[in-house]
């Protein structure tokens, strides 16, 4: 099954809002087939490792990272009728679907045929591999990682904004990977007026050339103060930007954001301020399971405050800062009290260059 996994891991980014699946089909001791589920439209992972096996797989083992689907809701055919077909005789299942149209199905139909149906080997890997899959599946909303680089006393910019570069370059490196495999990115309109930054996805040594998968570019902008000439609406060939506003932005503005390619899409106003949770609504509901947040204090704290991250990942550079007046991870007023503070668990630390990295749920 750990073979499995690290199959399904090749699909990160390019799966959704499919969830990642590996296959294998052994036969006495030896893989005779194996797969992964690459995109959407394309065969399911326990097809590819059956094509692969041919005629060999009767009678032989398939062990598969997602419960196999029976449903006939998707743009491809379901496969436990062709696991059927192929004369496998037992099947090892890492995790259930969360999707209710298989949830438990596709095993309860092996099981009549007569298979012998294991499932929850290796499921804390297999569920860690597709939490944001699982999240959308249950909740109908994204996935949301906030992720900052900051110094080691959680600054994230100067007083006068200041924050390029407070990490390392393989700390740079690794957020670009990072949007390639996120759905969205999102920040808010603070961040584009004071760093102008195009939240593409890059690679090579220099970063300077685009990525083949582009995540799409959100701002938070309830009055449309984005410039015309802004990074992040340039590029739209190649890489989409969606202006999540309100109905107070003027008319006007709305059209000439929309002349430059860009979607403008109007959202209930809280406040005088975008509506966050009806944004990850309407994200969830076009199919993006992941987003990842990028933005400034403010931002993260209208997300935390409403409990609506889910993942915190933080590159923390070994630099102080110092100054009441410098930008802090999380902004607004402290909470009175220690028992207040938002706690982060299944917490892991490693290295990346000279920096540290930070990861952990917020529950």
């Amino acid at each position: 099954m750990t073979l499995a996994l690290r199959l399904a891991a090749k699909g990160q980014g390019t799966t959704s809002p499919n969830p990642m699946v590996g296959a294998l089909v052994v036969r006495q001791g030896r893989i005779i087939g194996q797969g992964y589920h690459l995109r959407p439209g394309t065969p399911h992972a326990e097809i590819l490792a059956l094509r692969q096996a041919g005629p060999r797989a009767h009678g032989a083992t398939l062990y598969v990272t997602l419960e196999p689907c029976c449903h006939l809701k998707k743009r491809t055919p379901p496969c436990v009728p062709d696991i059927l077909r192929a004369g496998i005789r037992r099947v090892v299942v890492a995790m259930p679907d969360p999707n209710p149209s298989v949830q438990g199905k596709g095993s309860a139909v092996l099981r009549r045929a007569g298979l012998s149906v294991t499932v929850g080997v290796a499921r804390a890997e297999a569920e860690a591999l597709n939490r944001a899959y699982s999240h959308w599946m249950k909740t109908g909303r994204p996935y949301v990682t906030l992720k900052a680089g900051m110094t080691l006393d959680g600054k994230l910019a100067t007083a006068t904004g200041a924050s390029r570069w407070i990490t390392g370059e393989a700390s740079r490196r690794e957020v670009h990977q990072l949007r390639r495999e996120v759905d969205a990115v999102l920040v808010g309109v603070g961040t584009v007026l004071v760093d102008d930054p195009s939240l593409t996805a890059r690679r090579g040594v220099r970063l300077n050339t685009l990525a083949s998968r582009q995540p799409i570019r959100i701002v938070v902008d309830s009055r449309l103060r984005t410039p015309l000439t802004a990074k992040i609406l340039m590029q739209q060939d190649k890489a989409k930007t969606i202006m999540a506003t309100t109905a107070a932005a003027f008319s006007a503005r709305r059209s000439a954001m929309q002349r430059t390619g860009v979607e403008v899409l109007v959202l209930p106003a809280v406040k005088g301020r975008v509506s966050l949770p009806a944004l990850l609504k309407e994200l969830g509901r076009r199919g993006m399971i992941s987003v990842l947040v990028e933005g400034g204090s403010e931002l993260n704290t209208a997300l935390l405050k409403k409990k609506l991250v889910h993942h915190v990942r933080l590159y923390v550079a070994p630099r102080l800062l110092g100054g009441q007046d410098a930008k802090g991870l999380i902004g607004g007023k402290s909470p009175a009290g220690l028992a207040s503070a938002m706690t982060l668990h299944h917490v892991t630390t490693r290295s990346v260059g000279d920096d540290l990295v930070v990861d952990g749920e917020l529950s």
